[in-house]
């Protein structure tokens, strides 16, 4: 008998190995794999990356890859609705930097944990925030600009897309890391804000290269600094803040795809791999570039981490900057 339960209990040892290859390999077996994104759809430049990813997904599956849009709360309405599907591989987060490292310190009941409730798969895409000046500010470079803001405290406006945002966070990141001082102005609507940036009703943004990239271009408003570690194919002709010597002055959205929690890891492994080898495409990489994004790609553990390391320094920024959002 004890014979029989040690042989018993060798072939449960050996079955996660025998069946995660089997599971990986028949999945999705011709079901639909379903991917929440918390963005209204044509509602920018995450859904936008989000459908980018999901028809070349389908096609190396071979199998149907839907976006269910879930906008509203931040992503803390898709991301709880994800949280909760079953683990089976056919329900995935498509999510940003806002909703997964911000929002915890941001809010302070969520229905959901970034790092307990999901499985990190792969980091898609990143898009970094670039500061943008009236054309009347005489400062032309990151030095003059930072040496102009704190000569001048409390004069200068930058404008948002609201508290918590992108835009916001990375003008108190820059504020807390040159002691400037200057006074932030949240907007409902990105391009509301651009048009008083021209108006020089607000002086600066701290805006994504998406929404600025056509104003640039046009002379309408002068590029300080991309901050990011390298430049942007969008504007290369741009510095970036790490090439001047600020690599504290980095801020960005960045993009990732996620399961929820128990999700087999042979699934996980396929998706990763899979997503990667997508990342590699020219073609994709080409469609990616055009909307400000930099492909990005890895494995799941260099999202774990980055995820990690993005809510301790977005947290402690939030909590700086007393930042809440009831």
């Amino acid at each position: 008998m004890r014979r029989l339960f040690s042989r018993l209990a060798a072939a449960a040892a050996l079955l996660p190995v025998l069946v995660f290859p089997a599971l990986a390999q028949d999945w999705p077996a011709g079901k639909t794999v379903q991917i929440v994104v918390p963005a209204p759809g044509g509602g920018g430049t995450g859904d936008s990356i989000a459908r980018v990813v999901s028809e070349a997904l389908a096609k190396r599956l071979q199998t149907s890859v839907v976006i269910d849009n879930k906008p509203g709360a931040n992503g803390n309405i898709d991301a709880s609705a994800a949280a909760t599907a079953a683990p089976d591989g056919h329900h995935l987060l498509f999510s940003w930097a806002g909703t997964l490292a911000v929002n915890p310190s941001l809010y302070r009941n969520l229905s959901y944990d970034p790092q307990k409730d999901f499985v990190p798969i792969v980091l898609i895409a990143d898009v970094p925030n670039i500061l943008v000046v009236n054309n009347d500010l005489p400062a032309k470079d990151l030095a003059e600009f930072t040496r102009y803001a704190k000569a001048n405290p409390g004069k200068l406006n930058f404008g948002s897309t609201g508290n918590g945002s992108s835009m916001h966070l990375a003008g108190e990141l820059f504020m807390r890391e040159t002691g400037a001082q200057m006074v932030h102005v949240p907007y409902n609507a990105p391009g509301t804000a651009t048009t008083n940036l021209m108006a020089n009703d607000i002086q600066l943004m701290f805006q994504l290269i998406p929404g600025i990239v056509g104003q640039v271009k046009g002379g309408k408003v002068r590029a300080i600094a991309v901050m990011a570690p390298t430049r942007s194919p969008a504007l290369p002709d741009v510095p970036t803040t790490v090439e001047l010597g600020q690599p504290q002055l980095q801020s960005s959205t960045w993009f990732a795809l996620l399961a929820p929690k128990g999700t087999p890891p042979a699934i996980v492994a396929r998706l990763n791999a899979e997503v990667n080898e997508i990342l590699k495409d020219p073609a994709v990489r080409t469609r990616l570039s055009g909307m400000g994004a930099t492909p990005l790609g890895g494995t799941s553990k260099e999202l774990a981490d980055h995820l990690a390391a993005e809510t301790i320094k977005w947290g402690r920024i939030v909590r700086d900057a007393k930042i809440q959002i009831q």
